[in-house]
């Protein structure tokens, strides 16, 4: 059973850049882990965990002969900087991998060194969805942070040609609570809502009108992009001047 949507990842080339935005430009307090990952994983991690919501973990290639290294060096040179993955967790990620694959799922072998299942993108609408064991990263009580305040992640938003076959895919494939699909006409889109039991939610977007604002911004992201996250929303003070951020390769909407 999936029972967290714990942390984003964003694969970054400037790790040091990342961390220092994170804490200046968003506010955020940032916990860099590379004095761990780098000898065991072979890479840069980080997590800003700022209150509510889903983390960001921000993620860069540092050793070319580990296999985590090689698959983010493999993503920057293909795509560039980016929205990674999406971690969710469950008690045992093993367990949990073998009941996703009798449902279906292309869950992949376990990657040298690493700590939870890979499932391959062709099984969730083009989004590498990794699972780890439940509490894989503690989240601190009373985090610092600094003007402005940004909320860790309240929504993912998933572009994909059809809400309804998608919703199948996070509903029965991996299980999570899911809204039924309705038409949203003022935004031009169908939408669905996927409700993971911790962190924050998962918006899936399907375009039905292009006249509107976001149903021919989510067909301009399918057609140039294919499926996969379209965007991460944050909730942020008020007197936030900036409401749609992109940065290291991701769209960051502020609600």
């Amino acid at each position: 059973m999936i029972t967290a949507m714990p942390r984003i990842a964003i694969a970054v080339n400037d790790f040091e850049d990342a961390l220092t935005t994170f804490r200046t430009r968003f506010g955020m307090p940032v916990a860099d882990f590379s004095p761990e990952t780098v000898p065991s994983l072979g890479a840069h991690v980080a997590m800003c965990q700022p209150v509510g919501g889903s983390n960001i973990e921000l993620m860069a290639p540092s050793n070319p002969d580990e296999p985590l290294s090689q698959a983010l060096q493999k993503f920057l040179d293909r795509r560039g900087e980016g929205i990674y993955a999406l971690m969710l967790e469950a008690p045992d990620p093993n367990a949990e991998g073998e009941v996703l694959l009798q449902r279906g799922i292309k869950v992949l072998p376990l990657m040298r060194g690493a700590g939870g299942r890979d499932i391959h993108p062709s099984s969730t609408h083009g989004v590498l969805v990794r699972i780890y064991p439940d509490g894989s990263v503690v989240q601190p009580e009373n985090p610092v942070t600094r003007s402005p305040h940004y909320s860790g992640i309240q929504k993912v938003i998933i572009a994909t040609r059809d809400a309804g076959l998608a919703r199948e895919a996070y509903s029965n494939g991996l299980g999570l609570p899911a809204d039924p699909s309705q038409a949203d006409p003022d935004r031009g889109v169908v939408s669905s809502i996927v409700r993971p039991p911790k962190g924050g939610i998962i918006e899936l977007l399907s375009p039905i009108d292009t006249s509107r604002q976001i149903g021919a911004e989510i067909e301009e992201f399918l057609n140039s992009k294919g499926e996969g996250i379209f965007a991460l929303v944050l909730d942020a003070d008020s007197d936030v001047r900036d409401r749609d951020i992109n940065i290291f390769g991701t769209r960051i909407l502020i609600s």
